[in-house]
């Protein structure tokens, strides 16, 4: 929230809103999540999962 300016203007606008900071962070961290996650990688299961009784 101090450097990046995309966050900067996200707060900003938030916060024009009504939202509180609170919130707002929240909001930031789901965001985050969503990017690392997209990142990762995603493997595909080619076999069936073993059944268990």
């Amino acid at each position: 929230m101090k450097y990046d300016q995309r966050t900067q203007d996200y707060v900003a606008r938030r916060t024009a809103e009504g939202m509180v900071k609170k919130d707002i962070v929240r909001c930031l961290k789901r965001f985050v999540a969503r990017e690392i996650y997209r990142h990762l990688p995603h493997m595909t299961r080619t076999e069936p999962l073993p059944q268990t009784t």
